[in-house]
């Protein structure tokens, strides 16, 4: 939370369909609690182009340049970079929001170190999920007994993937809904880097990545991506379905990542915060 009258400064480091998004809301929605200072994106092209749409100067040539210039780094990257930037954020004591969550699955405890050590923040919204507040009460309880996601996505959310090219897996052939991986969160992660980066976030605020249950079920069926998390607790048992619009810029995503970075964003800037 900034302080009274003061500006939180904010940078985003990748320009593609989240990041752009996110851009578009702190300019024209945050505008009296935040400003949007610096856009970044390895190709540059990427950046000079939203800042132009946003009609403002905002495109910088380096990441470190964007990093000095602001409180709160927003990584709208791909998991292969999340790390990175986090760490380097969080190594000049600036608070980071992680969308491509994926990416810092094996490096979580030491960029909470980290965070400690330097006064910095870790932010990381729900993404395309919805029940991680009940997740998060239930490891509370002391017992969880299994996490279990299911994802649903039509075949063609996963083209392009390393995973599917080297199991000579055929999109193009699948008629009915087929289970194209199962195993835990942190080998879901690194099969589909761009395509579950809500394993890692139910893992973290669970019961860890090697102890969450992932399938992964290519359905040609359906036009949206469905998640499905089962938790068995001391507490209960947690049911939670999300049918997700696809990003109209990004099949490999939702559209309710980039509102829930949204919501985590308006947590920070204002005084009253709900749920966990």
């Amino acid at each position: 939370m900034p302080e009274k009258d003061k500006k939180l400064n904010i940078g985003i480091a990748g320009c593609g369909a989240i990041g752009s998004s996110l851009a578009g809301s702190i300019v024209y929605d945050f505008s009296k609690e935040a400003q949007l200072l610096a856009l970044y994106d390895v190709d540059a092209q990427k950046a000079y182009s939203l800042s132009t749409k946003l009609n403002r100067k905002l495109a910088i040539s380096s990441l470190d340049e964007l990093i000095n210039k602001v409180d709160l780094v927003i990584e709208a990257t791909k998991a292969g970079t999340a790390f990175d930037i986090a760490r380097k954020a969080l190594s000049n004591s600036r608070d980071i929001m992680i969308m491509s969550v994926g990416g810092i699955l094996e490096h979580y405890n030491e960029l909470k170190a980290l965070a400690q050590s330097k006064g910095a923040r870790v932010f990381i919204p729900s993404g395309a999920i919805c029940g991680i507040d009940g997740v998060k009460a239930a490891v509370a309880s002391g017992k969880v007994n299994k996490v279990i996601l299911t994802t649903r996505k039509p075949p063609e959310a996963f083209s392009g993937v390393a995973y599917i090219l080297q199991n000579n897996i055929r999109l193009d052939n699948i008629e009915k809904d087929t289970v194209i991986f199962e195993g835990n969160a942190l080998q879901a992660t690194k099969a589909f880097p761009q395509n579950i980066n809500v394993a890692a976030t139910l893992s973290i605020s669970g019961i860890g990545p090697e102890a969450t249950i992932v399938r992964i079920v290519a359905s040609p069926g359906i036009d949206r991506n469905i998640h499905q998390i089962e938790v068995d607790s001391e507490a209960g048992k947690i049911t939670a379905i999300t049918e997700n619009v696809i990003h109209p810029d990004n099949p490999k995503t939702s559209y309710l990542a980039v509102l829930s970075a949204i919501a985590t964003l308006k947590q920070i800037l204002e005084p009253v915060k709900i749920g966990t």
